[in-house]
């Protein structure tokens, strides 16, 4: 049979879950137990009574109006949205990707008063009265823009995450003049990452798309 206490030496009598006595602790316990209570005595009174309140208010929103693909939204955010999440959570419009989060990848490129900007790092709260060109908006009364039929022609996609970035980046290059050559293409477009690979047929549809117009 085991037993169902352990005694220790000297303290016969005295389960395990007894608290320590005095005898018991060790140098390191007292030490650091004595550390504690120094630190809280030296807060000064003001400091330590604000402790327990010192909390910030997460609830504030702000009114913003954007200008989303021809259409007034007015909104009510929070200041630390990023541009990004007001389109994909607050609009619904989800084909803005969410890549890296970081501003490396550009798949969340937007258009914003006619220039490309990485929505993910860009504060809608920044926006007030801005117009906001996402994928959704280039298609009228049923027909595909230009820079989208030529993606398709010359197979500027395989995957599809990053194209919707792809193809606003794509737009403010033509818009920019940096669109008269391969080589400024691939230049002016190297935020534009593709995991799958497709820059020629990206290149290709750019050029095509930039020729038309």
């Amino acid at each position: 049979m085991t037993n169902q206490h352990r005694t220790i030496p000297g303290e016969a009598g005295k389960d395990e879950h007894s608290p320590p006595t005095p005898a018991s602790l060790s140098r390191r316990t007292v030490l650091q137990l004595a550390g504690g209570v120094a630190s809280l005595a030296a807060l000064p009174d003001a400091e330590a009574q604000s402790l327990p309140s010192a909390r910030t208010d997460i609830t504030a929103v702000e009114p913003v109006r954007l200008i989303v693909n021809g259409v007034s939204r007015e909104l009510e955010i929070d200041p630390r949205q990023s541009l990004l999440d007001v389109l994909r959570e607050t609009l619904d419009l989800t084909g803005t990707k969410k890549g890296c989060n970081q501003g490396a990848c550009g798949a969340c490129t937007v258009l914003v008063n006619g220039r490309r900007v990485v929505s993910c790092l860009t504060l809608a709260s920044m926006y007030d009265g801005a117009k906001i060109e996402t994928i959704e908006g280039l298609e009228k009364n049923g027909a595909l823009h230009p820079l989208q039929e030529a993606f398709i022609e010359h197979e500027g996609l395989q995957c599809g995450f990053c194209t919707p970035g792809q193809i606003m980046s794509g737009l403010g290059c033509i818009a920019e003049g940096h669109a008269s050559s391969p080589e400024d293409i691939r230049f002016w477009m190297s935020g534009n990452i593709c995991r799958c690979g497709a820059y020629p047929g990206i290149v290709a549809a750019v050029a095509d798309a930039a020729g038309r117009s």
